[in-house]
């Protein structure tokens, strides 16, 4: 098998590569390391192989493989990928199951959180790896020993390890040729052989630098800018996840404090109170799509006395 896209783990490589071209492959793998340790690339690269219609698979080159890498693949399957599959899920695979492939030689089904399945989604897993047809194949996604002695012994665990620094170093140049050397040694010191996190890493560094860029010019328009300039530099936020809304107002909030440490002026005291609001009232399930108007009625409206009026959330 062709295998170079999963870095280090030699010994699944050895193990895959005995059952040459993927004809060989077993109808029902676990496929076992924490987030991060490559089982993704790994179920899709078995996935691809079982799909594959070149000698040496996976190819990566003919429509089933492109099909299986974008996601596309009709007779390719995520279930769970957010949450362990229920009992009633895993019996609507059985029935799905024995509905002829569409166009691939297999009907794949990946299953993500396996180890969190109860025992009676686990049993109903069972009964399906047991009697379901020739065609049918499981890979079982999990990070512990959650399963079940029953289900494990119906399959084949492939168990990730973490991979080698010169490898994890190497990897990363490939996929990160804009860091520094020191950046990727950095990350895969930090990673303990966990490819999935020194990207994580190396990906985070570059968001938060722009972040950082985006807290530094809103705070710089909240402090000197007309109420205009304000509202369109707040409008772009109201496009933003929840979670980076929460991590751009928390940076906000602490860019204020230290203006406001320099220089105690009211419209930089106004405007650290206000992202504070603003940061609690997104924490109780405040419409983020209000942001900009909240931003402006906060630092523009003023009471009788000359102070800001306080931004009721509904």
């Amino acid at each position: 098998m062709e295998l170079a896209q999963l870095a280090g783990n030699d010994r699944i490589k050895e193990q895959l590569s005995r059952q040459e071209g993927g004809r060989g492959l077993s109808h029902a793998y676990i496929l076992r390391g924490p987030a991060g340790s490559g089982r993704r690339t790994l179920a899709r690269l078995l996935a691809a192989a079982m799909e594959c219609t070149a000698s040496r698979r996976p190819c990566g080159q003919c429509p089933q493989c492109r099909k299986v890498f974008r996601g596309i693949h009709p007779d390719v399957q995520t279930v769970g990928e957010d949450k362990a599959p229920l009992v009633d899920q895993v019996r609507a695979l059985r029935s799905d199951a024995f509905v002829r492939p569409n166009e691939g030689a297999r009907k794949i089904y990946l299953i993500h959180h396996a180890e969190e399945m109860n025992p009676s989604a686990q049993n109903a897993m069972l009964k399906l790896l047991e009697e379901g047809p020739p065609y049918a194949a499981f890979l079982l996604l999990a990070e512990g020993n959650g399963l079940l002695q029953t289900v494990r012994s119906r399959c084949e665990e492939l168990s990730l390890a973490p991979v080698p620094l010169g490898v994890c170093e190497a990897w990363l140049a490939r996929r990160f040729p804009e860091k520094t050397p020191q950046e990727r040694r950095s990350a895969a010191l930090a990673c303990q052989g966990i490819l999935g996190r020194a990207v994580d890493r190396l990906e985070d560094s570059g968001s938060q630098e722009a972040r950082q860029t985006r807290v530094r010019a809103l705070a710089d328009t909240l402090v000197s800018a007309s109420e205009g300039a304000l509202l369109e530099a707040a409008l772009p936020l109201e496009k933003e996840s929840r979670d980076e809304l929460s991590a751009l107002l928390a940076g906000l909030e602490g860019e204020l404090v230290r203006r406001l440490a320099r220089e105690r002026r009211p419209r930089v005291l106004r405007a650290a109170e206000l992202t504070g609001q603003l940061r609690t009232a997104l924490l109780f399930n405040a419409n983020p799509g209000q942001l900009a108007g909240w931003l402006c009625a906060g630092m523009f409206a003023r009471d009788g006395d000359g102070g800001t009026k306080g931004v009721k959330w509904s």
